[in-house]
This record gives structure tokens, sequence and C-alpha cells, in this order.
């Protein structure tokens, strides 16, 4: 009887575990929306101030504010906390995302709409709804798992296609030669699947694939409505 009791309580607390998910996609969704347009940045948590990619992520995020992109990261230190500032510094809308771990990292200062999520799943919707491009710096692990995520939502067309902007080519080099020798070699993705990828070495290039991206596809949109 005792083990029965034990599965019982398991089961509750799995059903009570969804509504808290559900909790964090509600505030999710009342805190982000009306940011539109916004692009999303991605990159390693662990670079310093005084780093160029800091320095070349912080123009970024500035350029396209200036353009009137509002700028959504993970809201921690690095790449992200660059993004913000170069938002903020812009006059836009700066989102960090934050994400609660065991070291408790808390959001960096230079996002002005902020939420602190459990659960890295609804935080990933997050980053990817309300963007219309996403600009992949370098980065670790996460970084990695955030890019062949936005890819695969695309590939198998849960979401929009959207310019997936990789920064840094000398960076991303050998894993672009490694997808296409090993797993394009194999058969195992499309040519297609490599349609959205851009390759910028510059915050202007950036600046300019976004906005050229996005005015041809708004006019395309407003004449498809009309």
């Amino acid at each position: 009887m005792a083990h029965e009791y034990e599965i019982n309580d398991m089961a509750k607390e799995e059903s009570w575990r969804m509504f808290r998910y559900i909790g964090e996609m509600v505030m999710g969704f009342d805190t982000l929306s009306g940011i539109e347009p916004a692009v999303s940045i991605y990159g390693s948590a662990r670079i310093t101030p005084n780093d160029p990619m800091y320095i070349q992520t912080e123009e970024i995020a500035r350029r396209l504010g200036e353009l009137g992109f509002s700028i959504i990261t993970g809201g921690g230190p690095g790449v992200m906390e660059a993004a913000n500032k170069g938002a903020k510094d812009a006059g836009v809308t700066s989102v960090g995302l934050n994400i609660a771990l065991p070291e408790e990292q808390v959001c960096n200062n230079f996002a002005n709409k902020t939420v602190t999520f459990k659960h890295f799943f609804v935080r990933k919707v997050m980053l990817v709804k309300y963007a219309i491009s996403f600009v992949i710096m370098p980065g670790g692990l996460g970084t990695l798992d955030e890019l062949t995520e936005v890819m695969t939502l695309m590939q198998t067309k849960k979401i929009k296609p959207f310019p997936v902007i990789l920064y840094n080519s000398a960076f991303w080099k050998g894993f672009l030669e490694w997808l296409r020798s090993e797993v394009l070699g194999r058969g195992l993705v499309s040519e297609e699947d490599f349609s959205l990828l851009r390759i910028c070495d510059t915050p202007v290039e950036v600046a300019e694939t976004v906005q050229k991206w996005y005015i041809k596809h708004e006019i395309a949109g407003r004449k498809a409505v009309s």
C-alpha cells in the first residue's frame, strides 16, 4: 500500500508540474507581447567586456536597434550582456530571458524587460517566438544547441524560415566544413537546409542582412494580404 501511495503522490506532482510550465508560458507571452520586430542574439556567456567579440556584439545590437529592432538575449553575461547593452544604447526594447541556475545567475543590468525562467524549454520558446532573425555569435555547447534547434524548427516547418546569421567566418569555418563533408556528404541533411544560413564578419553586414530581409518580406507580406 505504501508503494501505491508513493506512485499516486508522484503522479500528482507531475500533474501540478504542468501548471508551472503553463504559468511560465503565460508570464513570457504577457511580458513579450508587442516587442516585434525583434532579433534574438545568441553566444557565449564567458567573454569579458574587453573581448573584441563583446565590443562587436554591442555594435551589432546597437545598429539593429537604430533600425527599429528590439533585441532578445538569454539575459546573462558575455555576449548576452553586450547585446542588451547595445540595444539599451539604441533606445529600443532590450529583452533578457534569464534562466534560474544552481549558481544563481542573475540577469544583466542592461536588459529593460526581463523574465526569469526555471525551465530551459520554455525559455527557448520565448527566444524563438518573437524573432524575425537569429544572430549566432561564437559560443559553446549552449550556442550550438540553440543554433541547431532553430535550424531544426525551420527544417521541419514548425516556424517560418528566417535568416540565421553566423558571425565570424573563421570561427564557424570548421563546423560548416564538417556539416558539408560529413553530414551532407552522408545524406543526413539536404542542401536546402543551408539556404537560410548567412555568414557575416562585420556588424554592418549583420544589420544590412536583417534589414534587407525584413523589408523584402514585409512588402511581400502586405501585397499578399491586399
